[in-house]
């Protein structure tokens, strides 16, 4: 569907020199009068024009200082009346009515600390940009609303598309705060007595929670909308410790929790560090956090999708090793063949196979049908190999693989040879009777011969009647495909016709 998109502004296009820069005497800043009457006029001229009587919060942002603007940061970031305290009802997808949505241009115009895109789905949209630059976005061409915003005073030019669109072309998979997320976060809790979680219920602010097995169902029930979710290793009680560590030359977030339990951030600078100091130290516990992105370690992030399971809103965490595996689990199913690279055989035995930048696992009963006596004799390191995927754990991030699942299976090939009398290999001998191995490769299957099915006794020594590495004649009386038991005699072999 076609869009017209107008660029709202109180400059003269014919005050722009040879470069587009405005030359003209109109100030970037609101004059809190005439001017910006006419621009929220206006607005409301396209917003009839488009038949349009509420919108829709997007990706709201508040400041410390001005964002877009030159004036002072405004009390309540210019939020005053239109919210509750705490700017409950000021988040992602929030509707709200276009009266109230005027106000909120009004204080963007302002400069007040605030800024969020107005819209409507994909049929109208409002944005405030820098020195009160305004965006319309409809799909109708509102003649009206062009003629009205002329009268008004104010210059609408058309432009192809607004720069205040939500770049939704970012690379990568937003993680959702779904059940596989919940899960994982109980799963940490569980392992670790706590953890701690950060709400970004809007863009530069920040709600910390501190949660247990306990608590984790009811702080989960109190979090804004589409709120950005950040999980972080638990506050240590150690305060004394955290506070003695020696802070980086750049910013860091200090998190305490205090005796009733308030839990408080503050982002201070290495100058600042000593004062904070001080004032932390009566701390229940607390945590110091790195800003830049090269230092911080979360341990992974989401997204709060909507309550139907949509993920709607358009925010990015940035992405941590758990969210990258995530992002790699999620299209990984039970079942698939995947090839990968033998990275590490432990010395418990499992084998770690590199499956294409996630690390995956074989524990030794799916290397081999067949016996062996170390796994690096099945694999070895820097081999490639293609295995089954067993199961996809998301709360664990685990993925177990099967090697022997891509082989078939000899044993039930013995079925066929029930009764049969084979000759065979003695390869161990034990106090109740002797392995034979019947099937001729190194590496073939055993059976079991009790001693009670034994013409002679076995014994280990080098005089015993049957040693290791005897041909043996023995018949096959049982084949147990469950337990992976071959069950066999000599003595009815040996009463075989012929034997």
């Amino acid at each position: 569907m076609p869009h017209f998109v107008y660029r709202i502004t109180k400059y003269d296009p014919a005050d722009r020199n040879d470069h587009g820069h405005y030359v003209g005497v109109e100030q970037p800043t609101s004059d809190h009068g005439p001017i910006e009457e006419a621009y929220l006029r206006a607005v409301d001229a396209f917003a009839s024009a488009a038949g349009i009587d509420r919108l829709a919060i997007r990706e709201p942002q508040i400041a410390g200082a001005a964002r877009f603007g030159l004036e002072p940061a405004g009390e309540g970031h210019g939020l005053g009346g239109l919210f509750p305290p705490g700017l409950s009802g000021f988040h992602d997808g929030a509707e709200i009515s276009l009266s109230a949505g005027l106000e909120l241009v009004r204080a963007m115009l302002r400069g007040e600390g605030v800024w969020c895109r107005l819209e409507v789905e994909d049929t109208f949209a409002v944005h405030v940009g820098w020195d009160q630059y305004v965006y319309v976005r409809s799909d109708k061409p509102c003649e009206s609303a062009l003629a009205t915003t002329r009268a008004l005073g104010l210059f609408p030019e058309r432009l192809q598309a607004s720069p205040y669109e939500a770049d939704v072309d970012e690379p990568g998979v937003q993680r959702p705060a779904d059940e596989d997320f919940w899960a994982r976060l109980r799963w940490l809790i569980a392992s670790h007595q706590g953890a701690l979680l950060e709400e970004g219920y809007v863009d530069n602010a920040s709600r910390w929670h501190r949660v247990t097995g306990n608590t984790l169902d009811a702080v989960r029930a109190k979090l804004a909308p589409r709120a950005k979710l950040t999980v972080w290793p638990d506050l240590s009680a150690d305060v004394n410790a955290v506070l003695a560590t020696p802070p980086s030359a750049g910013l860091m977030e200090v998190v305490w929790e205090d005796e009733s339990g308030a839990i408080t951030s503050a982002v201070v600078d290495k100058t600042e560090h000593r004062a904070l100091t001080a004032h932390v130290t009566g701390a229940r516990a607390a945590a110091v956090l790195p800003l830049d992105a090269g230092s911080r370690g979360p341990l992974f992030t989401a997204v709060l999708p909507d309550s139907d399971g949509v993920l709607r809103a358009r925010w990015r965490t940035e992405q941590t090793p758990s969210d990258r595996d995530w992002e790699f689990l999620k299209n990984l199913r039970r079942g698939q063949i995947v090839t990968g690279v033998v990275t590490v055989i432990a010395v418990f035995g499992v084998t770690f196979v590199d499956i294409g930048g996630f690390t995956a696992m074989i524990n030794i009963p799916e290397l081999s049908w067949r016996r062996f006596d170390h796994p690096s004799d099945v694999v070895t390191v820097g081999q490639e190999i293609s295995a089954e995927v067993l199961d996809v754990d998301m709360v664990r991030e685990r993925v177990p693989l099967s090697l022997k699942a891509l082989q078939a299976d000899p044993m039930p090939l013995f079925t066929q040879q029930v009764g049969q009398v084979v000759t065979g290999v003695v390869t161990r001998l034990v106090p109740f009777g002797a392995f034979v191995r019947i099937e001729e490769r190194e590496d073939g299957l055993e059976g079991f011969v009790h001693s009670t099915e034994l013409l002679e006794e076995p014994v280990t020594g080098p005089e015993g009647v049957i040693q290791v590495g005897d041909h043996l004649l023995v018949r096959i009386l049982a084949v147990d495909l469950t337990r992976r038991r071959i069950t066999l005699s000599h003595l009815q072999a040996l009463a075989s016709p012929g034997a």
